[in-house]
């Protein structure tokens, strides 16, 4: 074959130039084909492909089945504790430890899930253990006294270990669904693009407040007078056997949603195009050596130049995990700060409502007495009050799904920070109102405004978190990052850890508020106070990246 000048549409090459142009070529396949394996990286201009609804569906129904065993555990716990004879002073040590756990292990859990090389990917290792653990956890707290009584014979040394195991298994429940949240979002921030991010935040939130719908109606049926509660024994028995269904399928869909890349592909997809570029003039030897001998000896070759290699890279990522997780929380950009404080507050005046709601509706709004005989006219009204109180979370577990769907068409209007204002700013007023007018239907009306804090608890924070991350990545493509790029799964861990240090809060500081005050109304006031406060916090404090690009 003769090559002419046409053929190469320009100058004729120079002799030495022909041996390397099936290389160059070659080359040149290889690049295309890493920028592909590098979709997913940070640092490429390439987003992940837009993921199809059902797949961010399949992924979000992990929340449905927490959220479902949270309302479970909510409806259950306390009489499971009052069945077993939980002493009242270890009732605030139940509460607290899990919390205190999280707090202080959260970040943690969530570093080294950024780090974790399993072939499996990076998160759903760390979801599939937690979720293990959730269904430890449910198992004994709703069958501890049950296995107990079928293996110990003395009654007092029955009692005894019954209270060790339900209050193990409610610890343990409430560290790994505490726990669990994290690893969730970090796990849809990594294969999705920044579009299908707040898709998949919303049908989170979306699925989190259906769960809880179904969770709590579930918990309100008589089970134990129907075949399958005389079959397992109690109604106990039975809520275990749906939660556990429930979950068991939710996670498993939630597994399979959208696959991930482990981490060593990704570090080996950054060290093969670290170099992609054509070597220069006169290094055809160098590539002979080694370089043309398989496409991935590359990284051998690039040991003996003295660049990072794959195991290097990983090496190196984990002596950072190692070494400043704690330097990477405590000097945390002070926008990340700022959002930390306010998801805390959000949670806090949250949480001090939530959990005291049942309480109020029995004391306040229906006048009853929880300290009267059973038999009394006051204690009945009081249980009628926790009934109604119950219907009232269910009325919040559902607005926050319908929300949720009425944020996407707000968010082109309004923007997070509007989002982020309204949430909080509606659960304020709402509660003051209940706490200055405790009627009963204005109340369970009210209960619906409980549901937009909610649905805005669980997305806006996360959906700046995403913005963050996207700003900082476009960064990094421009050149201007620093030398260590922010792990995704330590600021989810950072931002659930808030949750966390709000029930310590709640758990500390309210009790003694009640004492103090003589009456639970304080609890809705302080927690209307708290939102209010926040409203102006997120209003003038917390960074958004969209005002930044206008």
């Amino acid at each position: 074959m003769t090559l002419t000048r046409q053929d190469f549409g320009g100058p004729l090459p120079r002799p030495c130039e022909l041996g390397i142009a099936s290389m160059e070529c070659s080359s040149g396949k290889e690049e295309t084909m890493l920028q592909s394996l590098a979709a997913e990286e940070p640092f490429s201009p390439v987003e992940p492909p837009k993921k199809a609804t059902g797949r961010l569906v399949m992924h979000s129904m992990a929340m449905f089945g927490r959220e479902f065993c949270y309302a479970v555990e909510a409806a259950f716990v306390t009489p499971v504790l009052l069945s077993v004879g939980l002493p009242k002073s270890l009732y605030s040590l139940v509460w607290l430890i899990s919390p205190i756990l999280g707090f202080v292990l959260q970040p943690v859990v969530g570093s080294a899930s950024d780090h974790c090389n399993s072939a499996w990917g990076k998160r759903r290792p760390y979801i599939l253990v937690l979720g293990i653990m959730m269904l430890v956890g449910m198992a004994l707290y709703l069958n501890g006294e049950t296995v107990v009584s079928a293996l110990v014979a003395d009654r007092g040394t029955q009692r005894t270990w019954a209270i060790v195991i339900t209050m193990l298994g409610v610890v343990l429940f409430d560290f790994a669904a505490d726990f669990i949240d994290g690893p969730i979002k970090a796990y849809l921030f990594d294969v999705c693009s920044h579009q299908d991010k707040e898709k998949g935040l919303h049908y989170h939130a979306l699925l989190t407040g259906l769960g809880g719908a179904l969770g709590y109606l579930t918990g309100a049926i008589d089970w134990g007078h129907t075949v399958l509660g005389k079959y397992l024994g109690s109604e106990f028995q039975v809520m275990f056997f749906y939660a556990a269904l429930v979950f068991l399928i939710c996670l498993t869909v939630h597994l399979c949603s959208i696959p991930e890349t482990s981490l060593a592909d990704k570090v080996e997809s950054e060290a093969l195009l670290k170099t992609a570029e054509p070597y220069p003039y006169g290094s055809i030897g160098k590539v002979k050596n080694g370089y043309f001998n398989s496409g991935y000896n590359e990284i051998r070759v690039l040991s003996q130049q003295g660049k990072p290699t794959l195991k290097e890279d990983i090496q190196v990522q984990k002596q950072m995990t190692i070494k400043s997780l704690l330097k990477a929380l405590l000097s945390m950009p002070s926008h990340y700060r700022c959002l930390c404080v306010s998801h805390l507050m959000g949670w806090t005046a949250f949480l001090s409502n939530m959990l005291f709601f049942t309480d109020f509706m029995g004391q306040i709004v229906f006048n009853g007495d929880p300290y009267a005989p059973h038999n009394s006219t006051a204690y009945l009204t009081y249980e009628r009050g926790v009934e109604i109180g119950c219907w009232g979370m269910c009325i919040n577990a559902i607005s926050s799904s319908l929300y949720s769907y009425l944020q996407k068409a707000l968010l082109p209007y309004i923007g997070l920070k509007g989002l982020y204002f309204i949430g909080y700013l509606l659960f304020g007023l709402g509660t003051g109102f209940i706490g200055l007018f405790p009627k009963v239907y204005s109340t369970l009306a009210l209960c619906s405004l409980f549901g937009v804090m909610s649905s805005t608890l669980y997305t806006v924070p996360f959906n700046l978190i995403a913005d963050y991350h996207k700003e900082e990545e476009e960064d990094q493509t421009g050149g201007q990052a620093g030398e260590h790029k922010r792990g995704k799964g330590v600021d989810c861990a950072a931002l659930t850890c808030m949750v966390q240090l709000a029930q310590i809060i709640v758990g500390v500081g309210l009790g003694f508020l009640v004492s103090a005050a003589g009456s639970v109304v304080v609890v809705v006031i302080s927690a209307s106070a708290i939102a209010l406060l926040g409203c102006c916090f997120v209003a003038f404090f917390v960074r958004y990246v969209e005002e930044n690009n206008k």
